[in-house]
This record gives C-alpha cells, sequence and structure tokens, in this order.
C-alpha cells in the first residue's frame, strides 16, 4: 500500500471496530481480517475480490476509499452486474522498459508545471513503491546487441536516454530503478519483486499491482493479483490515486484432468485464450480452480495469466496454494518470509486448497476445460486467440493462402500457391516459397519464464543434433531469455550449447522479436520474398503476433512453444504435417529420415531436469548482483537537481507539450463542431497500428523531421527509444505499414486529406487539420486498440488533434489512456455501426457535450448532412468525468498538487 495512505489510514479506519486487527499468532503485526467478520458474504466472495475489499477496507478514511466502497465490494454478489464504481489503491507500480522512459519525462514536465502554478514541484513524487525496469532491448548510450546467428554481421543498436531514468531514481523518493541487462519486467517481477504478502512497519497485507504493460497480468499466476494499465494512469496511482474501477464479474475457470506426456504450458494457454475468446470475459476477472489446477506449476500458471490480453480479461489470478510456496522457495525466498506468508493468508482465509471444493467461492459464470483434451498447437497467421492444432497447420496454412484478405486469409491465387524463388546465401543456392520460415525467435515473457519450455526446447536441440539435424543458415534465430536465471540454468543443465550450434544464441534479456525488435532480415531473402510476393513465417514464443508487429516482410506469424519454434526452424516451413511428413534428414546418416516424435521430450524428461537444475541458489546468486551487474550504467553520472534540466538539442528527450497554458481554473468541456474524420476504421484496429513501434522508416514523416535535426538514417534508431521525444512520437502515430483505412482502402500509413482531396501521410494530413483550426475524429469499428498497453497510442491522436474516437468497442486500457488525454471514447449504441447508420466518413461531425455530465449518458451526434444519430459516451466513472473536465489526468493531478 501506498506509505502515506497507509499510515493515514490505519489509525482512523472506521470498520477497525468490527474487524479484528491483531492476530495472536502472529505476534506485533497487525492486519484486518475479514475473515472474522463473521459475514458469510465474505466466504463466498472470489479470491481475487478478496483482494480489492482487503484494500478497500485498509484505507477507508472516508474520503477517497469511502464506507460505501467497502460495502459494495461485500456485496459484490449482487454489485457485480450493476457497474458500481469502487477505487482500488494497489501496492505496487511497475513501468516497464521503454513505457518508464516518457513516465518519468511526464513527471519531470509536471515539476515545471506545478512550479509554474504556484506549487512546490517536490509533491510530485511517487507515493508508492515504484519498480523502473529498464530490461532488454534497452541498453546504455551504445551497448550493441546481436540479433542474428554469429556467422552475420547485422547487429542491432539501441539507444537509451540514460540520464533520464537515472535522474529519476536520484529526484523521485520511492523510485527504484532495475538496470537494463537484468531481465523482462514481468519474469523479473515473479521471480524475485513479488512479495504475495507485505510487511510493512508491523503490517501485513496482500501485495498487489499495477503495471504499464498488458502483461503484468503474469504476476497473477503467484497469486498477486494485478493488470496492466496506461502509463497516464498509472502515473496517477503513483501519485496516490485509487484506480476508479467498475466491480468486474469474476469468471470461474475450473481445471480438471491431466495434460498428456507430450503437451507443454504453451498448449494449454493458446488453448484456454481460445476458449475465453468465444466465452466472452472482456473487462471481467477469471479466476482459475478446480483439482486440474495442482497439476500445473507456477510457471505454467504464470504462462496463462501472462496471456490475458488475448482473451481480453483485465486479470487471471490464480490464488496461492502449497505449489505457490513450493515456487518460492524454488525461487529463494527465505524462510521467514515463507513463514509468515503462509499464516497470513491462512489467518484472512485467502490461502487456496483446489482439491476442496468446500472452498469454491461464487462466480458470475463458471467454464470447464479438460487438460487431458488439449493437444499441441500454435495460434496464428495473424491473432494470438486464432488456435491451430499442429496436427492441422499444413492444411490451415494452404487454407489461409487461398481465403479472402482478413484475419486468416491472404487471398494468393491458387496458380501461386505452390511458387518457389531460388535465391543465393553464402555462396549456396537455397529456395523460399510460401511458408518458408525466416524467422524464428525464443522470446516474450510469456514462454521465457518457464523452465519446463525453456528446458523442452534445450532438449530437443540436443535430441536434434545428436539426430543430426542442422538448420538453414538464413533463417534469423535468436534466444531472448526473461532472465539471467534462464541462461544459467540452460548453462548447468548442458543444452545451451546445443541451442547454440542451432543458431539460437543469447541475443539479450527482453522481448525482442515479439515486440519487432528483430533487426533487418538478409538482403537476399528479402529480395526473394518480394520477388515472389511470398507469404513468409515467422514463428515465436511470443504473445503477439498482428499484422505488420513482427517483421513488415514476414505476413505470416504464429505463436509457439519454444520447442515448437525449433522444430518448425528446423523443418523452414509452416507447410508440413508432423504426423506423416519427416522434419528433416539425418546428416549423420544420409538419407534417414528423422520424424519430430523421434526428438520430442517428454514432461517426465524435462521435469527431471527442472528438479535438478532449477535450484534456489541460482536465484539468490543471480539477484544478489542485480543492480550491480551492470558497470556501465552504474558508471553513468546524471545530474540531481529536483528540475530536470532539459537539453534543447537532444533528439531523445523533449519537454511535452501536454501542459501548455495550463491554468487553475477549469474550462468548460465545449461540444466538438464540424470535426473532420482523420481515419476510418473496421475492427481490430491495435495498438501496433496506432503506437509508435519499431525501427523508423526513413521515408516517414518521423525521418524527415530527424534529418531536419542533422541525424543520418543511421542514426534514427527505434521509435521506442524516442518515446521521450513527442516530436518523434506524434509524426510515427499511425505509421504502421498494415494500417488499413477505409477511406484509400489499401494498407498504407497514409490518408485522404478530405478538403483537398489529397492523400499524405497521416502526420502531414492531420498537421494541415491543425494549421486550418479543424478538430478531428476517428471512426472505428469493434475491439479498437487491442494489444499492447501503450499510452503512446493516446497520447499521440491526442497531439494529432483528435478530439474524439467513435468505435464499437474498446480494449479496456485503451479507452482508459484515451479519458486520461481527454480524448473523448465515444460507442454506437447496441445494433448501430458506420455501415447500419450509412457513415462514410467524410461527413463532418459535431459531438453535442450537454452539462451536466453523467457516467454512461447518451448524447447526439449531428451530421453536416442533416442526420442525428445518438451514441454513449464512455466515461464510465464520476473520476473519469473529473479527469475530463481537467483536460485529462495529468492535468488533474498538477491542479491538486499546486493548492496550497
Amino acid at each position: 500500500m501506498c506509505e502515506r495512505g497507509r499510515k493515514s489510514t490505519a489509525m482512523s479506519n472506521p470498520f477497525a471496530h468490527i474487524v479484528e486487527a491483531l492476530d495472536p499468532n502472529i505476534p506485533d503485526h497487525k492486519f484486518y481480517n475479514l475473515s472474522k467478520l463473521g459475514d458469510p458474504r465474505y466466504d463466498r466472495l472470489p479470491f481475487s475480490i478478496r483482494v480489492l475489499l482487503e484494500s478497500a477496507v485498509r484505507n477507508c478514511d472516508g474520503f477517497l476509499v469511502k464506507r460505501s466502497d467497502v460495502e459494495s465490494i461485500l456485496n459484490w454478489k449482487q454489485t457485480q452486474t450493476q457497474s458500481v464504481e469502487v477505487p482500488f489503491r494497489p501496492a505496487r507500480v511497475i513501468l516497464q522498459d521503454f513505457t518508464g522512459v516518457p513516465a518519468v519525462v511526464d513527471f519531470a514536465a509536471m515539476r515545471d508545471a506545478v512550479k509554474k502554478l504556484g506549487g512546490d514541484p517536490e509533491k510530485i513524487n511517487p507515493v508508492c513503491h515504484t519498480l523502473y525496469n529498464t530490461h532488454g532491448p534497452l541498453s546504455i548510450i551504445a551497448i550493441t546487441i546481436s540479433c542474428i546467428k554469429p556467422t552475420s554481421l547485422h547487429k542491432l543498436l539501441i539507444l537509451i536516454p540514460a540520464p533520464v531514468p537515472q535522474w529519476g531514481s536520484k529526484a523521485f523518493q520511492n523510485m527504484r530503478i532495475i538496470p537494463p541487462g537484468s531481465g523482462i519486467v514481468h519474469q523479473v517481477n515473479l521471480e524475485y519483486l513479488a512479495r504475495v504478502v507485505f510487511d510493512q512497519n508491523g503490517y501485513y497485507y496482500p501485495d498487489s499491482l499495477v503495471g504499464t504493460d498488458s502483461h503484468t497480468t503474469m504476476i497473477d499466476g503467484l497469486g498477486v493479483l494485478g493488470w496492466g494499465v496506461g502509463g497516464i494512469e498509472a502515473e496517477a496511482v503513483m501519485l496516490g490515486q485509487p484506480i476508479s474501477m467498475v466491480l468486474p464479474e469474476v469468471i470461474g475457470y475450473r481445471l480438471q484432468g491431466t495434460p498428456n506426456k507430450f503437451i507443454t504450458s504453451t498448449d494449454i494457454v493458446l488453448t484456454v485464450t481460445k476458449h475465453l475468446r468465444q466465452v466472452g470475459v472482456v473487462g471481467k476477472f477469471v479466476e482459475f480452480f478446480g483439482p486440474g489446477v495442482a497439476q500445473l506449476s507456477i510457471a505454467d500458471r504464470a504462462t496463462i495469466a501472462n496471456m490475458c490480453p488475448e482473451y481480453g480479461a483485465t486479470a487471471a489470478f490464480f490464488p496461492v496454494d502449497h505449489i505457490s510456496l513450493q515456487y518460492l522457495e524454488q525461487t529463494g525466498r527465505d524462510a521467514e518470509k515463507l513463514d509468515y506468508i503462509t499464516r497470513y493468508l491462512k489467518a484472512v482465509a485467502m490461502f487456496r486448497d483446489y482439491s476442496n471444493s468446500s472452498q469454491d467461492p461464487d462466480f458470475t459464470q463458471v467454464h470447464e476445460l479438460d487438460l487431458s483434451t488439449v493437444v499441441p498447437c500454435c495460434s496464428g497467421p495473424k491473432r494470438p486467440q486464432d488456435r491451430v492444432a499442429v496436427s492441422d497447420m499444413k492444411t490451415d496454412f494452404e487454407a489461409c493462402l487461398a481465403a479472402k484478405q482478413g484475419f486468416k486469409g491472404f487471398q494468393v491465387t491458387p496458380e501461386l500457391h505452390h511458387v518457389k524463388v531460388p535465391f543465393q546465401y553464402n555462396d549456396k543456392e537455397y529456395s523460399l516459397s510460401h511458408g518458408s520460415v525466416v524467422i524464428a525467435a525464443i522470446t516474450s515473457c510469456t514462454n521465457t519464464s518457464n523452465p519446463s519450455v525453456m528446458l523442452g526446447a534445450g532438449l530437443l536441440a540436443k535430441k536434434a543434433i545428436e539426430a543430426g539435424l542442422s538448420m538453414k543458415p538464413y533463417i534469423k534465430t535468436s534466444l531472448s531469455p526473461g532472465s539471467g536465471v534462464v541462461t544459467y540454468y540452460l548453462k548447468e543443465s548442458g543444452v545451451m550449447d546445443y541451442l547454440f550450434q542451432l543458431g539460437f544464441e543469447v541475443v539479450g534479456y527482453g522481448c525482442m522479436t515479439c515486440i519487432g525488435n528483430s533487426g533487418p532480415l538478409p538482403e537476399p531473402v528479402v529480395e526473394a520474398i518480394t520477388q515472389g510476393d511470398l507469404v513468409a513465417a515467422g514463428i515465436l514464443s511470443g504473445n503477439r503476433n498482428f499484422e505488420g508487429r513482427v517483421h513488415p516482410n514476414t505476413r505470416a506469424n504464429y505463436l509457439a512453444s519454444p520447442p515448437l519454434v525449433i522444430a518448425y526452424a528446423i523443418a523452414g516451413t509452416v507447410r508440413i504435417d508432423f504426423d506423416t511428413e519427416p522434419i528433416g534428414e539425418s546428416l549423420n546418416n544420409k538419407g534417414k529420415e528423422v520424424f519430430l516424435r523421434d526428438i520430442w521430450p517428454t514432461r517426465e524428461e524435462i521435469q527431471a531436469v527442472e528438479r535438478q537444475f532449477v535450484i534456489p541458489a541460482m536465484f539468490k546468486e543471480v539477484y544478489e548482483k542485480i543492480e550491480k551487474v551492470n558497470e556501465r550504467w552504474n558508471a553513468l553520472n546524471a545530474p540531481s537537481d529536483k528540475l530536470y534540466t532539459w537539453d534543447p538539442k537532444s533528439t531523445y528527450i523533449k519537454s511535452p507539450p501536454f501542459f501548455d497554458g495550463l491554468t487553475k481554473e477549469l474550462q468548460t468541456p465545449k461540444s466538438i463542431t464540424n470535426a473532420y474524420v482523420l481515419l476510418n476504421f473496421g475492427d481490430s484496429v491495435t495498438t501496433d497500428h496506432i503506437s509508435p513501434a519499431g525501427n523508423i522508416a526513413r521515408t516517414s514523416p518521423a525521418a524527415r523531421y530527424l534529418t531536419s535535426r542533422g541525424l543520418n538514417p543511421r542514426d534514427f534508431n527505434s521509435y521506442g527509444s524516442r518515446r521521450g521525444n513527442d516530436a518523434v512520437m506524434a509524426r510515427g502515430t499511425f505509421a504502421n505499414i498494415r494500417l488499413f483505412n477505409k477511406f484509400l482502402n489499401k494498407q498504407a500509413p497514409r490518408t485522404l486529406h478530405l478538403p483537398s482531396d489529397e492523400t499524405l501521410d497521416v502526420f502531414d494530413a492531420a498537421e494541415r487539420y491543425q494549421q486550418a483550426g479543424l478538430p478531428l475524429m476517428i471512426l472505428a469499428g469493434k475491439e479498437y486498440g487491442s494489444g499492447s498497453s501503450r499510452d503512446w497510442a493516446a497520447k499521440g491522436p491526442f497531439l494529432l488533434g483528435i478530439k474524439a474516437v467513435l468505435a464499437e468497442s474498446y480494449e479496456r486500457i485503451h479507452r482508459s489512456n484515451l479519458v486520461g488525454m481527454g480524448v473523448i471514447p465515444l460507442e454506437y449504441l447496441a445494433g448501430d455501426t458506420a455501415d447500419s447508420l450509412g457513415l462514410t466518413g467524410h461527413e463532418r461531425y459535431t459531438v453535442v457535450i450537454p452539462e451536466p455530465l453523467t457516467p454512461r449518458m447518451i448524447v447526439d451526434i449531428k451530421l453536416d448532412t442533416g442526420k442525428t444519430f445518438q451514441v454513449r459516451m464512455r466515461f464510465d466513472t464520476d473520476v473519469e468525468l473529473t479527469y475530463f473536465h481537467n483536460g485529462g489526468i495529468l492535468n488533474y493531478m498538477i491542479r491538486k498538487m499546486s493548492e496550497n
């Protein structure tokens, strides 16, 4: 809990007289023991809701958290379907890699703004425990990370404006910086940072958190309630504001049965993802229960929880049980911590026995999965929820070739399905065809945290080498573990050498290929793909495979377990039926066919190696030196002033314009009058389409800006590394080459400037509208803003002059981010769509904003054609309306902190 809030509420809590605050079994510690309320409603609450309730009781001060909020949560069974708003104050905030840079930049700019308004700038300071993990591809100043096997000369250089986080660690209290090269934040959180139960100043309370990445939910696998929020919302939490949320429905997901010996946790999670997508869990909690949960390790549970954004839930919670405690012991937590964690959770009825059905709480709905029915599978070729059984991969891909352009189609004419394009690579001739694998990456927090699949990949590599198998040298392969622990146990178990022989060397610690940072493909490969207009394939152990995300030259991308990544890389194609076709021929025994079943390790083999080599001493050794291992980082000098000294020459860090002209007085919201539509979208426009990501194209508006600042193309770097420069990020908004805009009826990062009927880059069109003083809107279909939680997916449109978005539905975090930036999220009424209303996007739109505003109210939209229709304004809570009246959440905080 935030230090300030915990101290202020502990003495004045209005529920203290009905809650036993001192447990005799845990001397000298206090906690609100809700199980002693004697209220049968508590015993029927889902375990995830009990965490919300405990936080509300502990922080109940009658102002930010009211007694009525506590009653609403305790009465969850009735209030869950009534859109009841409740506050939640998490114990911690995590800032993930690139997302931490704009957070620190925003805090620096907020300090400047508070000072201009006559306030104390040091009030802008985290009051919650805040971790900033500068993991993975982030490197200090000029560290070079290899992204291809050793035979290649290509390198990927990624820079980070290191003085910013370094300054933040000195200027702000309660902010801890984990240096680059330490691991992916979610895995470091799971293996090292998670408390499970806080022990602070004589108080026990459950660990909980929010993070600036949608896969923060990974920690739910350990029984720590957490989920992703927008960077803007996280900043408010850091400043002591509770999250205002609609009390969620909780879907119970019962697991039973035992998976067969060839199944990996990735197969289970892809099966769960597809099932829950079909069920419909967007905006809800999912809580797992049933005897099948005990069949899953914490790493398995964390893999399932990590993919929570892909099935659309807010959280995917596995309450703590004895296996959780075993994991804590395995990862080096000391016996004293394990003792108080166990006693506290049992005392407050938050410790789970999955075999005891009498502990099963009430749920909104219950769905089931028999683990014995799970089969090996992948997901793709364009979405994580499109699961394909491995046995069907060949026929499914071939069907996708022929199908109409879409999520499962490439619309390749039949006579071109079997085209082959020869090319030369390293003085040898090869050929590519549709389905040829050109990228194979073991990457992403989803799988690299899991010893079973990582060791499984290593054992598969070992058996493959021993069977005389090899890989084609032009395939770009990489291994990016989630932490140094993974490298440690892969080496100790003896499988690292075999992975290396196949080309899977460690290229760094981070998301890498999953976020689009694979680096370029060999030029002969690109030329062959282009010449044949081939649907080349990427295979990765990631969590996202949306169009244009992984690599511009891989139109088909499949998510798979690490062992399957290696298998498809050896085969060299996704057009293979492993049941009937050999994976390759042995080099040791010419002509001998080797099948995948010949080299696939069983769960028993993997578990035996895991028991021997994944041990507590390994975790302790890695994490004891986590903040010391990066000498170059620790040698950096950064300013220690309370106000950041902006460098006008920097192309990485720039004071953002979000607070320009901000006054203490509120401005009355005005109707949006005669707005033009900047972009007209269909369904499933993701934050990958919206937010700047990946490399900066040389012909893009961002490239032109950097060139004007004297940079050469080789110095452009990536959008991620320039998240602290709004000029670059605004120009990179909607710059994805796979952006499909109905105005153009094709994929391109361009749009139609309606007044002139010219086709322009999106930024250039928006700039021309802004220069004329014309407001802008966006039209969209279902699931607008799905994908990673990127605050620049809201900040960028705001800077382009977009005042509102009208969509059929929104991804939860992105809608919140739009609210946080003062952009109005509008939603069609049930049954209405752009097509049903006859909207083309060429109209001009007036959005009538009445007074007073109420949550989720219906408002009118008037068109210049004379047509009027109604939409819902998606400000879901009173707190969100307060943010809107202030022009955004950060403006609200600046005004609040400027008060004397």
